[in-house]
């Protein structure tokens, strides 16, 4: 695909067979479980932890399984691509997915759902670069920026309108409708799967499994989030759970990366991808974009919740404007990319990112409410402008084999920006409490981390503009 990136930002826009929106229609279904679940899980955790007799802090292994888990199987979406082919991956990962929230909603107790969490996590870190790995190779790079954006819809709105569903259904189901929710649509995307996917047979069956590759960065990854979790928890580096744990990860990711540069045999992940300035530049640019995103979707409820003390539904609606804003733009930015290139639509979203950001540094709780949603709305338009576009850069800047690995590394950085963004803001937040600052100036200093994220983004938004169009030269 690396071949024809220059084509991405051509003046005419190649037509989008049937076909290819058909199976778009039916990875997005994917990506929404996976994101809803993640939203509404986390809502739920004070009622599960209640109602199954045990501690919030137990509970919180709800939501840090399924993380650890995820980190685990991300890596494995290229290996097992390549050896089972991606559309029965995908599919394989989906039932999985759908099983494992039936039977979370079963669990008798607080160990018994962790567990089945944890294997809903296994699932879910193959569903998402799975179906992103399907999308770019029967879109190609020309067609990337419009086709993904279908994608990108569930990534702006499961977040925004988690927290009111989420508490929608606290307030008149039980809590083990919070799973029971993606059975239905495990199942039409099953259906829709069997009629749409393109039956494409492995490309290497005999594949050999980097046993050693896969530990290094299995630990490396798992010990990472799991240091920033308790990072963000405690507040601080003290204890040695914290410090020991992010110490882990660095050098087994350190020693991952060693090992692939210097291997003979095939790495777990083709790191050679890194060679192209485009791909480098697009999941710099997206791992800040992930810190802002994912430390968004920590902050703004609880900006809600605790600056202006609304309820969980009340929180929900707020946030829609968010949601509003980043499902409006997606199919204009997926055109935008289509003809300029990701980097250039990815700078104007960042630039506008920083704008809408900048008024929470100085504002309190007696900030305009009309003037927050019209923020929250521009904030939706900025993240849609920012994500599609670096993803599409990434993928169409590859060869089409290396899709697989692109989209597991894609998709690392992201999450892994997302911890580290979320940790950071929870400390900052958690020391502006401790040393008697009060609430608001613990959010103002909170936005400033996410502002400061907001240019970070901007500025590799630039450098990967600057790539594509040398690149486009050349």
């Amino acid at each position: 695909m690396s071949d024809t990136r220059t084509a991405a930002v051509a003046p005419v826009l190649e037509p989008i067979p049937a076909s290819v929106w058909r199976v778009a229609g039916v990875v997005v279904f994917g990506a929404v479980m996976s994101m809803l679940d993640t939203s509404l899980v986390n809502i739920g955790l004070d009622t599960i932890a209640t109602d199954l007799g045990a501690t919030l802090d137990s509970a919180q292994w709800i939501a840090s399984g399924y993380l650890l888990a995820l980190a685990v199987t991300l890596p494995l979406c290229g290996w097992l691509g390549r050896r089972v082919a991606m559309d029965r991956l995908w599919m394989g990962a989906l039932i999985a997915f759908t099983v494992m929230s039936g039977l979370c909603a079963l669990a008798p107790s607080m160990g018994w759902l962790i567990a089945l969490r944890i294997g809903q996590g296994l699932a879910a870190g193959l569903l998402v670069p799975a179906g992103q790995a399907m999308i770019g190779r029967v879109a190609g790079p020309h067609r990337l920026g419009r086709v993904m954006s279908v994608v990108g819809i569930a990534v702006v709105s499961a977040p925004a309108i988690g927290p009111t569903v989420g508490g929608l259904m606290l307030a008149h189901l039980d809590w083990q409708w919070l799973f029971l929710i993606n059975i239905p649509f495990g199942v039409v995307a099953f259906v829709l799967a069997r009629r749409s996917l393109p039956r494409v047979p492995a490309s290497d069956v005999t594949a050999s499994f980097d046993i050693a590759g896969f530990a290094l960065i299995a630990l490396g990854l798992s010990a990472l989030v799991y240091g920033l979790s308790e990072f963000g928890g405690r507040g601080g580096l003290s204890a040695p759970t914290v410090w020991v744990s992010l110490v882990v990860g660095a050098l087994a990711l350190g020693g991952f990366v060693l090992r692939a540069v210097r291997a003979r045999q095939a790495s777990l992940l083709d790191i050679t991808m890194f060679r192209s300035p485009v791909f480098a530049a697009a999941t710099v640019a997206h791992f800040f974009g992930g810190m802002s995103l994912f430390g968004s979707m920590l902050l703004l409820p609880l900006y809600f919740q605790n600056l202006h003390e609304k309820g969980l539904v009340a929180t929900g609606l707020l946030l829609l404007s968010f949601g509003i804003g980043g499902v409006v733009i997606l199919p204009i930015g997926g055109r935008l990319t289509d003809r300029y290139g990701g980097g250039a639509v990815a700078a104007v979203g960042g630039l506008v990112l920083v704008a809408v950001s900048l008024p929470f540094v100085f504002g309190d709780a007696s900030m305009n409410p009309v003037v927050i949603q019209v923020l929250l709305l521009f904030r939706g338009i900025a993240t849609g402008l920012t994500g599609v576009p670096i993803v599409a850069s990434a993928y169409a800047a590859v060869r089409a084999e290396q899709l697989p690995d692109a989209a597991s590394v894609v998709n690392i950085l992201q999450r892994m920006g997302g911890s580290i963004g979320a940790a950071l803001l929870a400390v900052v937040l958690y020391r502006a409490t401790v040393a008697g600052n009060g609430v608001e100036v613990g959010f103002q200093r909170a936005f400033l981390c996410l502002t400061l994220a907001a240019v970070v983004s901007f500025v590799t938004s630039l450098v990967l503009w600057r790539e594509e169009s040398s690149e486009c030269r050349g």
